[in-house]
């Protein structure tokens, strides 16, 4: 790994909005970038249908090229209405921030912001991935 700043491994911290006004939704992702591409995982509340007060776990791939990015989130599918949801957005110089907008295509979009947890968690999760 490269350790600069802009290197998006490790946790953080979001939330996302619906663009119909429903209350926006929490989530925590945990990322692992290699070369300007990243994976990982999310977990967050379910806010519609079966779905509603459960934990959802979804999987994350993605590619950053210098401040701009885009992923895809996979919800594990367990709920019907969780599926694909696209992401593109922009990291803040220092790399601790990332904004954008979601979309579904064909059914809904609203913006998103991830702030990046300590560096704490951002060290272990770089020593995990050296013994590997």
């Amino acid at each position: 790994m490269s350790g600069e700043p802009l290197d998006l491994s490790g946790v953080w911290h979001g939330q996302f909005s619906y663009a119909r006004g429903q209350q926006p939704a929490s989530f925590v992702a945990s990322l692992i970038e290699r070369d300007g591409l990243f994976d990982g995982d999310t977990e967050e509340v379910g806010a519609v249908g079966d779905a509603a007060g459960r934990t959802l776990t979804a999987t994350l791939q993605g590619r950053r090229t210098g401040l701009q990015l885009t992923f895809l989130k996979l919800y594990d599918g367990a709920f019907d209405g969780y599926d694909a949801v696209q992401y593109e957005g922009e990291v803040s110089d220092d790399g601790s921030e990332i904004l954008g907008r979601w979309s579904i295509v064909g059914a809904a979009t609203g913006d998103f912001m991830m702030i990046r947890a300590s560096s704490a968690p951002l060290a272990a999760l770089r020593a995990a991935e050296a013994t590997v």
